[in-house]
This record gives C-alpha cells, structure tokens and sequence, in this order.
C-alpha cells in the first residue's frame, strides 16, 4: 500500500520533507478482534508536527521509521475471525485508543489511562496510509449523514475539545463566561460544543483575525484578539471578576499565564494545548482557589455523543482535504498557520 513514512525527526521543523510517500506493506490480521480499515481520511494534527520534532520521544517506545496519523476514519476492509460488532463495507470512524477491554480502567470506561492498549500513530503505525490495523473496540459505525472524511479530525481534535468542553459545561450556568483561547482546528469546535451543551456566554480568543471570524461563524458571543492585553479586555466582559471557565487550546507561551489570570477565583482553567509549563505560586493556588484540569482526548462513549451532535448537525467541522501525496505540503500548512479549521489527508 501507499504510505507517508516518517524516516527522521528534525527538531527544527524546516525539512523541506517531513515525511515520505513510498510503498510499504499491508496491514495483516493477527488477532481474532483485528480489523482493517481502508482509511477515507485521516486527519492532520499539531500532534503531528510535535512528533516530527521528537517531542514525544521521552513518551512513547516508537521505532523510525513509522506511519504517523491518529485520526482516522473509513471502511471496514478485513475482520478477525472473533469480530461481531462490525462487517466488511461499514464505514466506520475510529477511537484513536485500541484496547484489549480487560484491564481496570477499560472497564470503567477509562480508555485514555488502559494498561493494555496501543495508539495508532503514536506508538503503531497510523492512518497516514491507504489501511489501518486497529481492533473492533475501537470502532465507531457512521450514520449516513457522516462521511469519512469529513469526520476524521473528530477522532481528536474533535474528541479533546468536547472532553474538555463537557466538564466545562457541567458548571457553567446561564449569565456566566466561558473562554476560549485558540479558535483554531480545536477551538472551532469547542466553541460549537459549549453552545450545544451549555447557556454560558463564549469569548473566543485567538491571535490571526481569521480565527476570530471562525470563532464568530461557530457562535462565540464575543471574539477578543490575543495582542497583550486580552486580559484586560476579559476582566472588562465580566465586569471585573474574570471568567468562570477558560479552555486553553494553546497551552504555550503567554497563553498560560494569560489564561490563568483571565480566569475568577473559584473558576477553572482547562489545559489542552501542551509545550509550555504552568508556573504557580502555592499561595496563588490557596487565596484564589482555581481549579487547573488536565485533559487527554477522550472516552469511546464521549466520541459516540460527539458523533450525535455531528449527526444533528449541532457540531460542523471545517476542513481543508489534500491527497495522501501531498502530506508534506499539509504539514508545512499547518506549521505556518495557513489552515482554517482541520487538514485532511484523503488516499
């Protein structure tokens, strides 16, 4: 099959070639519960470009060179003999986790922290191909408004932001203000996501004024441009007292410490973007009683909600598609900003 092939990290990110178009062999089944997917999109993420910088070396036991490409979503091509739940021709989307279903946590519905499972794309090889191998756990079938390829970044991006978006929403209360710093291929649908599932006015935070129309187009109440003084700018929103909820999709420089002063006492500041570092005084953390949340993707049946909300229309995503050929060209995209929303790679 054909295959982008990642040969070589480079830390810098300014290979012309990031990855490899190139032949490599097909997926085979080897367990009763295997399945292969003809993948019909598989999504672009910033994860990606980390893992050609090597950050997640110190993570994940991966050997070079491999198949990047955790969002994934197609048609069931090949089945283990054990496999019940889905047939040959469904086209299905994927949970980027595929666990075994026996250990502590996949039996309290914890996929994310399961002791025995493997990460297409992150420690395996992923959907930067024509096939994927996975197993029937991780399978998701589409209703027939849902395409493949217009669905695969939900595997996610869309998945992360609605985890983290959820936990907002369960506390937030009509009159109060939730942030959202980054409006981009995550924050677009956390946006979507929060005005679905809570009453809460949304301020939409994002550096390039395309974001900030994305923000608007998805029903941010109030787009604030990051240029300094966003801070003020939300303690002016809410009357002083900051927000009750802020999402940081960015997770980096400024982002941060903005994020965290933007946010009331008593409020919660929900970290999905990583490569920075929260830095607190204790003392901060005593007086002013903020609640910090980390968030790793999420649950098989949090990406089942999420695809009702996509099936009701509730939930669109934005998406630019590129031949599998052209993976290079979408990574150099998304590395120099010129995606609006998700990039899609389509065999």
């Amino acid at each position: 099959m054909k295959a982008a092939i990642l040969e070589r990290y480079d830390e810098a990110l300014t290979s012309e070639q990031f990855v490899r178009y190139t032949d490599v062999e097909d997926p085979r089944i080897d367990g009763p519960n295997d399945v292969i997917v003809r993948i019909g999109g598989a999504g672009v993420c910033r994860t990606d470009l980390h893992i050609v910088e090597g950050i997640w070396r110190s993570k994940v036991e991966v050997r070079l060179p491999y198949i990047m490409g955790h969002e994934n979503a197609g048609w069931v091509e090949a089945i283990g003999r054990g496999v019940e739940g889905v047939k040959v021709g469904d086209a299905v989307v994927c949970h980027p986790l595929v666990t075994s279903g026996h250990c502590l946590a996949c039996r309290r519905g914890d996929d994310m922290h399961a002791t025995d499972s493997k990460f297409p794309g992150i420690n395996a090889n992923g959907g930067y191909a024509q096939y994927l191998l996975t197993g029937e756990r991780a399978l998701i079938k589409l209703p027939k408004s849902l395409t493949p390829k217009d669905v695969a970044p939900y595997t996610d991006a869309g998945l992360t932001a609605y985890r983290a978006t959820k936990k907002a929403s369960r506390h937030l209360l009509p009159g109060q203000y939730a942030v959202v710093i980054g409006a981009g291929g995550l924050g677009h649908i956390g946006i979507q996501v929060l005005n679905a599932l809570c009453a809460a006015e949304i301020i939409a935070i994002d550096r390039a004024d395309a974001g900030l129309a994305l923000a608007k187009e998805c029903g941010a109440h109030h787009q604030v441009k990051a240029d300094g003084n966003e801070v003020a700018a939300i303690m002016e929103l809410t009357g002083g007292n900051g927000a009750e909820a802020v999402i940081d999709f960015v997770g980096e420089g400024d982002a941060i410490a903005r994020g965290l002063a933007m946010t009331r006492n008593g409020g919660y500041y929900y970290i999905v973007g990583y490569g920075g570092k929260i830095e607190i005084p204790t003392i901060d953390m005593i007086t002013s009683e903020k609640t910090i949340v980390g968030n790793l993707v999420g649950t098989y049946p949090e990406l089942v909600e999420l695809m009702a909300l996509a099936d009701r229309g509730l939930v669109n995503l934005v998406t630019r598609e590129y031949p599998l050929e052209q993976a290079n060209q979408a990574l150099h995209d998304l590395h120099h900003g010129r995606i609006k929303g998700r990039a899609v790679l389509v065999p």
